[in-house]
Order: structure tokens, then C-alpha cells, then sequence
């Protein structure tokens, strides 16, 4: 297994000659499995290793314990250990997002610490002996920051978010290599990893977390695709991952086409990125990419960016001039004679209504939108502010009045009930019927302005994240 773990690291140009490279080692049968690679081919290969343990403050002995065997581990293969302590649950209420999302905000950070911790170190050595000429510096070495994925997380990924609904993004492979991560054991499954650690005696920890079903990821890394692999196709996940790395590649594909559109048809201008109503006549789905990269460009980030947005833009040049709407990180587009401006809201000449910014809103439209994680929070059982379940939504959403095949979903059982009967049975006057506006996604209704919401978008403990929206033409009261 060896030999495939070195050619792969080489086929993908991972480690060269004078690297540094920093190894996630969180004590699991997978990083541990990595680092012993990862020391083997230092025998062939001359870099330098450290590895970076972070502790999330959350499993208590199980975590400390995890720590001291990645550390005494290390000591006994002569590898430089650096750990790093973070209180997540904590943080993740203070910066006001879930577990997950605050665990990779963390280990960043330890990443980066760990590099100047490094090379301090580093200094301090080469200061106090001259002769040692060979040790890695900072600006002189190429900076790797190792990972342990395996085909099995990308198969697991590719189903999570196929499951959710997703874009090409979300099918598309855990890159081997991107942005100096790299990932030696990408090549290799579960199974393959079990036996090596098995072969060569390599301690490692079990997280008692990956050993119950609770957890989305956990069910379909326990239940759904040993089920696949046994009665379906023994070699599912790596059939998945291949295709996996398929959709990467059309993926990033869309993306240079997407740039090169925007710099054909796009603008530099003093209050953010002019598109041109040309721009919009390209192929909608290299177009699409396209507004994402802006988006990106404009707020240095594209994490809650969706295609929902996209359409909220290109919505915009059905509009008369002047019509505007809200976008993420207090960014906003306007149409403008000739095509859309987007930019920050205050270049643009817009109130900050939404200080997040989570979703679109236009200027126009009596409706604000918020999305944010799921922690908990008591709901917000107002008659005009409804919660529902964001990632369950996978249609554009649109506020009308009433069209014929309308339904809400109303029982737990997903019994449907026409919306004219609900009309009835609610005793709403027919004559006022027409007029009540409606918050849809395709046919079917997912609030009755001013009374109830479908079954199907309640929040539950499951629910990730929470689409908040207020009517604000009406008058809330606690219900």
C-alpha cells in the first residue's frame, strides 16, 4: 500500500525536495495511518514533518486521550507534535454558527499557528547553531498542510449533498491537491487504511461519535454504503469517487468559462462589477458561474452563495431600472440602464436592512429574509415571522397570490390538502382569497401569508439551517 500512497503523491506533485509539510493528526485510523506514510517516504524523499493536533474541547477524557497518543506516538517516531486547544462550543455560540462550520474555522486557525510556531522554533534552532544550514525557513520552503481523507469521504460527501440538493460543486471530488492542502491517502478506502493499521500495529484512536448513527454522515457511512457495496456494486465508493473527480473537472471547467465571460462582457466601476445585458444572453450555466465568481470577487468568499441568488440577480433585468435587491455579506445588485451593477449596499446607495445579508430582498418587496444555523433557538411562532428548514427547499421560491394546483403538505404522513380547500376549511372569505399572498416553490405553498406553513418545512432537531422570513405589511403577534 505503501508503494501506492508514494506514487500517487508523486503523480500529483504533493511533496518535493525541502517541504514542509504540517500533518492534521487528530488521532483517528485514518490520520494516523497517514503520518506513519507520511514518515516512510521521508526515507525517500528529504522534507521536514510536523504534526498538528487540535482539540475542540468537546469529548472530554475521550479527546485528552486522543491527544496524549497522537503526542507520544510522535515522540516515539522523532516527528515535531504541536497541539492546539480551542473551546468550539463556546465559539460556535459566540461567532453564531454551528459545531461543524466552527471545528474547520478552528483547525484553520491551528494550522496557521502552527506555522509560526514552526518556524519560531526553527529560528531559535538556526540561531544557536549556525552549521545547521539544512533546517527548513520560512520564505525558503514550500508550505504543505497534510489531510486524511480517503475515497470513502468523498463518496460520503458526494451522497450527503447529492441527498440535500446540490450543484456541480457539491458532486464534485475532494481534490488531492488545492491551495497547498494535500491529501496522500485520497487514493485509498476505508478497508485498505484498516488493513495497513492492522499490518504494521499503528496505535490509533476510536471516536465514539462515528460509532452511533445520530449523525447524517454517520448513517450513510455505516448503513447506506455497505449496503451499496454488499448488494449493489462491491466497488460503489470508488466508482463515486471517480465520478466524483468527473464532476470536479467539468466543475472547474464552468468556472474559467464563467471568468472568461465576465471578463468580456463585465466592468470595473467605482461602486462594484457592471454586467452587461449580454453577459446574460451567454449560455446560462457558464453565466452562472460567471455571477458566482463576482460574488466571490466582491466578497472575498463564496460559502452561502447559492444558485437561488444567481437567479435573484438575473431576475433583476426583467425589472425596470432602479429595482435592487439584498445579497449576502452586505453586498446588492442594481439594475441599471444596460445591464446589473453589483457591489457593497452603501456604494450602491441602499440601508443595510439586512445586517447579515443572508438572503435576497428587494427594496420593493414588504418581505425580509434571514437564513442562520440551527442552535437550538426557541421559535419564533409569530403570525407574520415563519422558521422554516432552508436546506429542504430545493425550488426557487416565489411570493405570489393563488394559481390552480396549489397545495400545502399538512400531517406528518405528507397528506396534501388543495389550497381552495384550505380556504374553506380555514372559512377565509372567497372574496378575499385572490389577494392573500403565498410563499411558494412551484405549486407547492410553503406559508399562507398570515396563517399557516407546510408540514413538510417545520424545523425539527435535524434541521441545519433556518430560513427566517417576516412579512413586514402586516402586524406580528405572538400566537
Amino acid at each position: 500500500m505503501y508503494q501506492k500512497v508514494k506514487a500517487y503523491i508523486k503523480e500529483h506533485g504533493m511533496i518535493e525536495a525541502g517541504d514542509v509539510v504540517f500533518a492534521g493528526v487528530s488521532g483517528g485510523g485514518d490520520s494516523m495511518a497517514m503520518l506513519a506514510l507520511l514518515k516512510r517516504y521521508q526515507t525517500e524523499m528529504p522534507f521536514s514533518l510536523c504534526a498538528v493536533h487540535v482539540h475542540h474541547g468537546i469529548r472530554g477524557e475521550e479527546a485528552d486521550r486522543d491527544e496524549l497518543l497522537v503526542k507520544e506516538t510522535c515522540e516515539k517516531w522523532e516527528i515535531p507534535f504541536l497541539a492546539y486547544h480551542y473551546p468550539v462550543p463556546e465559539l460556535a455560540k459566540k461567532w453564531k454558527m454551528g459545531l461543524e462550520e466552527a471545528g474547520r474555522k478552528v483547525r484553520q486557525d491551528g494550522f496557521s499557528r502552527a506555522e509560526a510556531d514552526y518556524f519560531g522554533k526553527i529560528e531559535v534552532a538556526d540561531h544557536q547553531d549556525e552549521r545547521n544550514g539544512a533546517a527548513a525557513r520560512r520564505g525558503k520552503s514550500r508550505i504543505r498542510i497534510a489531510l486524511a481523507h480517503n475515497e470513502n469521504d468523498v463518496a460520503e460527501t458526494l451522497l450527503h449533498n447529492l441527498c440535500r440538493g446540490t450543484g456541480l460543486k457539491g458532486l464534485a471530488a475532494i481534490l488531492p491537491v488545492r491551495d497547498g492542502i494535500v491529501r496522500p491517502v485520497l487514493c485509498l478506502n476505508k478497508q485498505e487504511i484498516v488493513n495497513y493499521l492492522i499490518e504494521e500495529q499503528i496505535p490509533y484512536a476510536t471516536d465514539s461519535t462515528n460509532l452511533t448513527d445520530d449523525y447524517t454522515r454517520n448513517k450513510i457511512r455505516h448503513q447506506i454504503l455497505p449496503l451499496l457495496e454488499e448488494q449493489v456494486n462491491s466497488s460503489a465508493v470508488r466508482h463515486m469517487a471517480e465520478t466524483a473527480s468527473l464532476v470536479s473537472q467539468a466543475e472547474e471547467y464552468l468556472s474559467r468559462q464563467g471568468a472568461l465571460l465576465v471578463k468580456k462582457y463585465g466592468e470595473n466601476r467605482e461602486q462594484g462589477i457592471f454586467l452587461s445585458e449580454a453577459f446574460w444572453r451567454e449560455e446560462p450555466a457558464v453565466a452562472s458561474y460567471g455571477v458566482l465568481q463576482v460574488f466571490e470577487e466582491l466578497a472575498g468568499k463564496r460559502k452561502d452563495f447559492t444558485a437561488a441568488h444567481v437567479k435573484s440577480v438575473e431576475n433583476l433585468l426583467r425589472l425596470q431600472v432602479g429595482r435592487r435587491i439584498n445579497l449576502p455579506y452586505g453586498l446588492a445588485a442594481l439594475r441599471t440602464y444596460g445591464g446589473i451593477l453589483l457591489g457593497e449596499r452603501e456604494l450602491l446607495g441602499m440601508s443595510d436592512r439586512n445586517p447579515k445579508g443572508d438572503e435576497p430582498v428587494s427594496q420593493d418587496n414588504p418581505f425580509e429574509l434571514k437564513i442562520f444555523s440551527n442552535e437550538g433557538q426557541k421559535i419564533e411562532e409569530k403570525t407574520y415571522t415563519k422558521w422554516l428548514d432552508y436546506d429542504k427547499i430545493e425550488q426557487e421560491l416565489s411570493i405570489r397570490t393563488r394559481q390552480p394546483g396549489d397545495f400545502l403538505v399538512v400531517d406528518e404522513k405528507g397528506s396534501r390538502k388543495k389550497l381552495n380547500r384550505y380556504f374553506i376549511d380555514e372559512k377565509i372569505p372567497s372574496e378575499e382569497r385572490d389577494s392573500i399572498l403565498l410563499l411558494c416553490a412551484g405549486s407547492e405553498v410553503l406559508w399562507v401569508v398570515g396563517g399557516r406553513i407546510n408540514e413538510n418545512y417545520k424545523i425539527t432537531p435535524r434541521t441545519r439551517r433556518i430560513l427566517e422570513i417576516q412579512y413586514q405589511g402586516g402586524k406580528d403577534n405572538h400566537e
